[in-house]
C-alpha cells in the first residue's frame, strides 16, 4: 500500500504499519508515467550521454567541459519535467543533516569496496587509469579548481541517467508486467549498473573486466544510496565525494587513480 504525502514526496506503509519513504512512479504516485513516456525519458538519457562524448563545442577545453557537464543532467531532467510536470521533482527530497552523513558514508563504503575489488582484479588483469589524471596534472591550479567544479553537474548527470532508467524499468515491470516490487527493483538495479559500466568503456580503453566488474559494483553501491534514501541529492553527493577523492589521488599519482 502506498500514498503520497505531497505532490512530489511518496511514502508507503510497511508490514509493521510504519510510514516509509518510497520510490516514485512505479505505483502511479505522485503521477503515473506510461511506457511510451518512459521510453522518451530513457532516450533523453541516451542523448545526454551522446552529447557528452560526441557533440563538438567550439572554444577552450574547459568551456567545452562545462557546457557538456551542464547539459548532461539538464536534458533528461527537462524531458522528465515535460512528461511528468506535476511529479518530476519526486526524485529529489529535502537534504537533512542525516543525508549529509549518508553521502559521506556511502562514499567511504564505495571507496573501500572499489579499492578492495580493484586490488583483487589487478592481480589477474591490467587496469587502465582514467585519463583525467593526466589532464589534471597538465592544468594550472586555477584550471584544476574549475575542472573539479565542472564535475559536479557531470556527476549529477551520471546519477540522473542511471536512476531515471532504473525507475523506468521498475515501473514497467511492476505496472505492465505485474512483477513483484522486489524482483523488479533487483532487476533494474543490476541492469542499470551494467549499463553504467558500459558507458565507461571508451574512458577505460574498452577494458570489459574493469568496467563491468569494478565500476559496475561501484555503481550498485551508489544506486543503493538512492534506493535507501529515495533522494537523488544523496547519491549525487556520495558520487561527488567518491570521485573527488579519486581525482585527488590521480593528481598525487596514487594507484587509486586506476579506479577513478
Amino acid at each position: 500500500m502506498a500514498t503520497a504525502t505531497t505532490s512530489v514526496e511518496v511514502t508507503r506503509i510497511d508490514k509493521k504499519g510504519r510510514v516509509r519513504p518510497d520510490l516514485p512512479f512505479y505505483q502511479g504516485l505522485p503521477v503515473a508515467i506510461s511506457g511510451t513516456r518512459w521510453l522518451i525519458v530513457v532516450a533523453a538519457c541516451a542523448v545526454a550521454f551522446a552529447q557528452l562524448v560526441l557533440l563538438p563545442i567550439p572554444g577552450p577545453a574547459l568551456l567545452q567541459q562545462w557546457i557538456h557537464a551542464i547539459l548532461f543532467p539538464v536534458i533528461p531532467l527537462v524531458t522528465l519535467a515535460i512528461v511528468a510536470p506535476r511529479g518530476w521533482t519526486a526524485v529529489f527530497r529535502k537534504v537533512r543533516l542525516g543525508d549529509i552523513g549518508a553521502m559521506i558514508g556511502f562514499a567511504v563504503l564505495n571507496l573501500a569496496i572499489t579499492l578492495g575489488i580493484g586490488t583483487v582484479v589487478s592481480q589477474f588483469t591490467d587496469l587502465t587509469a582514467n585519463p583525467i589524471g593526466d589532464t589534471l596534472n597538465g592544468l594550472s591550479d586555477g584550471d584544476k579548481v574549475s575542472m573539479f567544479l565542472s564535475t559536479i553537474p557531470q556527476l549529477i548527470g551520471e546519477e540522473v541517467v542511471t536512476i531515471l532508467p532504473l525507475l523506468a524499468i521498475l515501473s514497467v515491470l511492476v505496472r505492465r508486467l505485474h512483477w513483484s516490487r522486489g524482483a523488479a527493483l533487483t532487476t533494474a538495479w543490476i541492469v542499470t549498473a551494467l549499463t553504467f559500466g558500459a558507458m565507461h568503456l571508451p574512458t577505460y580503453g574498452w577494458n570489459l573486466v574493469q568496467c563491468f566488474v569494478i565500476i559496475g559494483i561501484a555503481r550498485l553501491v551508489l544506486s543503493l544510496a538512492y534506493l535507501k534514501t529515495k533522494n537523488l541529492w544523496v547519491s549525487s553527493g556520495a558520487h561527488i565525494i567518491n570521485d573527488w577523492v579519486m581525482f585527488a589521488a590521480a593528481i598525487g599519482g596514487s594507484s587509486l587513480a586506476l579506479l577513478a
